[in-house]
């Protein structure tokens, strides 16, 4: 089942990345729909991999692609999001983006790869309120709803 990020919290992510988003190498973890990898393709992105680890959900990604007519720099791929980020080098991408099931450990296990590797200069994951991350992050909450953001150093 997918969890949709909602379109309050979307529209905050994308306001925080919007200025980096033109060109940007994009990853979007956790997929689901693709809402968000989508969107920054369509705010000047020039590639998006989606990670998505269940085949049902992955195929509905694959369909939303083709519905607005593809992307030629769209790569889905089937995958273990924590799994895929232990293989990146440091900067591998300008923007991730994380939204993982909630009742998961994944938030801290993607949060410590990261912090491992800053495998994109800038790294926002969205989780539950509840769950407090490093305070080397920016978290802006959204009642029951929080999105944490990472910066690489420069």
């Amino acid at each position: 089942m997918v969890r949709p990020t909602g379109d309050r919290v979307r529209e905050s992510w994308m306001s925080i990345v919007h200025q980096i988003l033109p060109e940007a190498r994009v990853l979007d973890l956790c997929a689901g729909s693709g809402a968000l990898g989508l969107e920054a393709l369509s705010r000047g992105a020039v590639s998006c991999d989606f990670v998505e680890q269940s085949p049902k959900v992955l195929s509905a990604l694959r369909e939303n692609l083709e519905r607005l007519g593809g992307h030629p720099e769209a790569h889905l791929h089937r995958d273990d999001a924590v799994r895929f980020v232990e293989r990146l080098p440091a900067g591998a991408y300008d923007v991730a983006f994380a939204d993982p099931p909630y009742a998961t450990e994944t938030v801290q296990q993607l949060v410590a790869c990261w912090m491992a590797v800053p495998f994109a200069n800038v790294f926002g994951i969205e989780h539950s309120s509840s769950v407090v991350l490093p305070a080397i992050g920016e978290t802006r909450r959204y009642g029951s709803t929080s999105l944490t953001f990472f910066r690489a150093p420069s």
